[in-house]
């Protein structure tokens, strides 16, 4: 539930890009900063934060998240200016480093050895997740009472959460220390330098195009404000799906799960600027990216963490550091494309990163 806040936080501007663009009066690009700068934050806070609070209680530390991420929330929901809005999504950006370093290591500490990959899939499962009902359920409310309401009701969420930890997590005293030196120790390994370029170019790929796929919708395909809603679920419906089916298939056949992957992007982004004029075409191919997508998160922590097997935090700091950053840097240049351009030359540009990404994968397999 914490990461499925944190996710849809992060992700909700997709969903509302052009109201809230219009409401400060900001170009779509510009408002593409909402993406931008919470993954470069969360880049730098996941080491940051991970090393210096090593010694601290980990549930300790998902709570404070928590806290921060209530008050972030607030914060846009009642921003009396863009600038506001980017201060908030600072605070995001701590929350994202902070929590998902320490959390998405924590399932071999939950739940019995045996389980630890299926326990980190249903962790993983809260990014679809984001996608299936946060972000089309914030596009909802935002369509029918603004999108401040939407941020208001993700602070509230957030405050129950944060309860729910405090009352139901167990306590996890930190165990194993993690140290700047293991962070470079493992920077070093091959397999982690492979993990890491793959991720790079798949998250790149993703969120280059998915960032503007409502500007997409609105201006190729045509979909009211009404139906992006619809068109978004079956998208997170689609990752759910993807989620789960990777968690099952990564232990026998690693690579190739984690290149069909990134094959079904490849397809989808490329073929939505042939065929995404027609709603069914356009909804069938966003199936296939929500499932492809569904299945990069528990792929590339998978990778990271068989990386480094000793050391499962430095594994989730490098994994968050990369994808973070990735993000934030998908979406920037997806941003300077999309004002300069179309729509329809973001959804080429991911398709070609996406397919450079399938071809690194298979010469390695």
């Amino acid at each position: 539930m914490g990461i499925f806040a944190i996710v849809t936080t992060e992700i909700l501007p997709i969903g509302l890009l052009t109201s809230i663009g219009s409401g400060f009066t900001v170009s779509d690009g510009t408002a593409g900063l909402m993406m931008t700068m919470p993954g470069y934050l969360a880049a730098a806070a996941a080491p940051t934060v991970t090393v210096a609070t090593a010694r601290i209680d980990r549930r300790l530390m998902l709570c404070a998240c928590m806290f921060l991420l209530a008050s972030a929330n607030f914060i846009a929901a009642a921003a009396p200016a863009y600038w506001a809005m980017l201060v908030s999504r600072v605070l995001v950006g701590a929350v994202i480093g902070g929590f998902w370093s320490i959390g998405a290591g924590l399932a071999d500490r939950l739940v019995p050895a045996h389980a630890t990959r299926r326990a980190t899939a249903v962790v993983f499962s809260a990014v679809p997740l984001g996608s299936v009902l946060g972000v089309p359920l914030g596009t909802l409310i935002g369509d029918l009472a603004g999108w401040r309401t939407s941020f208001a009701v993700m602070g509230l969420l957030s405050v129950a959460v944060l309860i729910a930890l405090a009352v139901l997590v167990p306590p996890l005293p930190a165990e194993r220390a993690t140290r700047i030196t293991a962070l470079r120790t493992m920077m070093r390994g091959l397999d982690t330098r492979f993990a890491l370029l793959v991720t790079v170019l798949v998250v790149l790929a993703h969120f280059g195009a998915y960032t503007y796929v409502t500007p997409f919708l609105e201006r190729v395909t045509h979909v009211s404000s009404g139906l992006i809603t619809v068109f978004l679920l079956a998208y997170g419906v689609a990752g759910v799906l993807g989620n789960f089916l990777a968690g099952t298939a990564l232990a026998r056949h690693p690579h190739a799960t984690f290149a069909v992957a990134g094959g079904l992007i490849a397809f989808a982004t490329l073929a939505l600027p042939l065929l995404g004029r027609w709603d069914p075409a356009a909804i069938a191919l966003l199936v296939l990216w929500g499932a492809g997508y569904g299945a990069v998160p528990v792929c590339s922590q998978t990778w990271f963490a068989r990386a480094a097997p000793d050391a499962p935090e430095a594994a989730s700091v490098l994994f968050t550091a990369s994808f973070q950053a990735t993000l934030s840097t998908g979406a920037l240049l997806g941003g300077v494309v999309m004002d300069r351009t179309s729509p329809s030359t973001v959804m080429i540009l991911g398709g070609a990163a996406a397919i450079v990404m399938v071809v690194t994968v298979v010469s390695r397999a």
